[in-house]
């Protein structure tokens, strides 16, 4: 009987294990897909930007990229409306929602219209449309942040998604308000004017100026430096500098914009260490969200699951919009793109190590919003860093080839959290998922501290990036000073 028993164990275990390998088939077909498909659509969708948007450019990469951020945040309002207990529901709203707007976009996409310099007046109506479009953004993100994270009724699940989707559709009528307005001081007095736009860290056509300029003075520059050699017998070839002065020095990018093709960005340090500072950065961020749920259950704080995604979300949507302040303030306080990078990297290791600390509700919700608003400035602001580092014609191939960092680091990450996670998981096993569970602070502990340690890499990583291209930068902004 016992060993009757035991086969029938065995067979039940077996169908069992192939139900889920399975399942796993069918998830891991779908994440591929899904995977392809947002490189597909974020690569389409920053070459457009910087095609049709190049005086404003930043502005429309940081609205682009920040909805991005608020997909969990929307989802969850739609399926509290349509139907709050099914599970199934985002499976089908990830299917027709992303089907639907790509035919909405394809008809726009496919007649655009010819790409010729805006006149000055042009450029300022952008300016103030990307304006509106910002403020727009941060009532939207404020709206998904206190009203996605709760469970609410039938009748105001639908209100709260319908006030949602109003907020995602009125800025298509801003256009033509900003156009009406324009009319409007053209008729009746013509006061108001903004001469080019102040929303730009680099322009593009100052950037052109820069180049000239530059290529002007080079063979100067190679004849005074030789001067100097011979004459005062300064620093010779045989004489070595200091260590941080060669990481510094070594290679240094001479300007702004200058095209690099694949081959040639894989060689230069700056690349390198613009790759690690985006992989011990945002992309830990992103695997953090990613296991966000797991962590919740092993503090305890499984029933806030939904408050920490609404919270992650919202504040990576707000850290998107924010990788355009230094475009706004441009005028008061000119920094390098590259130094705004190290300062937004800041907020992740104080995340960790704050998880590391202490493992209560508080921090949890803090450390989440804090890896949320870091990932989520780095994530908007490397397209604009790509594209002035490496030339903005091949921002379609680089920006790829940077982001390869994102299925390393998620593999790299998710088994290094595994393995620690499996390493201190209770022998007892849950019936119903017949996985085991662990619980407690010692379940993710080690991993934050790694990442914690990651991250501090990657801080460093971009403050070296940054006094490398500094030099880059000023003598960027110094040309285009003295040529206004």
């Amino acid at each position: 009987m016992s060993s009757k028993m035991f086969r029938l164990h065995m067979l039940f275990s077996l169908q069992r294990r192939r139900k889920y390998l399975m399942k796993y088939t069918r998830v891991f077909l779908l994440c591929l897909l899904a995977g392809c498909s947002i490189c597909w659509f974020n690569t389409v969708c920053f070459v457009l930007c910087i095609k049709n948007f190049s005086a404003n450019r930043p502005l429309a990469l940081s609205l682009t990229i920040a909805f991005n951020g608020v997909s969990a945040a929307l989802y969850t309002l739609a399926g509290n409306a349509i139907d709050s207990s099914s599970n199934a529901i985002y499976l089908l709203l990830n299917a027709i929602i992303p089907l639907i707007a790509s035919i909405a976009a394809l008809i726009p996409i496919l007649r655009q219209p010819s790409l010729d310099p805006l006149p000055p007046d042009g450029v300022s109506r952008d300016s103030i449309i990307f304006l509106i479009l910002n403020f727009l953004s941060i009532l939207t993100g404020i709206y998904l942040l206190l009203f996605s994270s709760s469970s609410y009724d039938g009748t105001r699940a639908c209100l709260l998604f319908g006030g949602a989707i109003f907020l995602l559709i009125f800025p298509l009528c801003i256009p033509g308000i900003v156009y009406a307005r324009d009319w409007f001081h053209r008729t009746i007095h013509s006061s108001f004017r903004l001469h080019g736009s102040g929303f730009m860290l680099v322009d593009v056509e100052d950037l052109e100026l820069h180049k000239e300029l530059l290529s002007r003075e080079s063979s100067y520059h190679e004849i005074r430096d030789e001067t100097v050699d011979v004459n005062t017998g300064q620093k010779s070839s045989g004489e070595k500098d200091g260590c941080c002065d060669t990481m510094v020095k070594k290679d240094q990018l001479a300007m702004l914009g200058v095209e690099h093709p694949a081959w040639l960005l894989v060689r230069r340090l700056d690349f390198w260490l613009y790759y690690i500072a985006y992989f011990c950065g945002g992309t830990i961020g992103l695997v953090y969200s990613n296991n966000l749920g797991q962590i919740a259950e092993s503090l305890g704080q499984s029933s806030n699951t939904t408050t920490l995604v609404t919270l992650y979300s919202s504040f990576s949507f707000f850290g998107r919009l924010l990788s355009a302040a230094p475009d706004y303030i441009r005028a008061k306080v000119y920094f390098a793109r590259t130094g705004w990078l190290a300062i937004g990297l800041v907020p992740t290791p104080i995340a960790f190590f704050l998880l590391v600390a202490s493992g209560n509700g508080v921090a949890l919700h803090i450390g989440t919003a804090l890896v949320g608003l870091s990932s989520g400035f780095i994530f908007a602001a490397a397209v604009s860093i790509t594209s002035e580092l490496f030339g903005p014609n091949s921002i379609g191939v680089n920006h790829n080839i940077l982001i390869t960092n994102i299925p390393i680091g998620s593999l790299v990450y998710g088994v290094l959290a595994a393995v620690v996670y499996d390493s201190n998981v209770s022998s007892s096993l849950n019936i119903i998922t017949d996985s085991a569970v662990c619980m407690g602070r010692k379940c993710y502990h080690l991993t934050f501290l790694w990442w914690g340690c990651l991250s501090v890499l990657g801080l460093t990583s971009s403050l070296l990036l940054f006094l490398r291209t500094r030099h880059a930068y000023d003598q960027f902004e110094a040309k285009r000073i003295s040529t206004t």
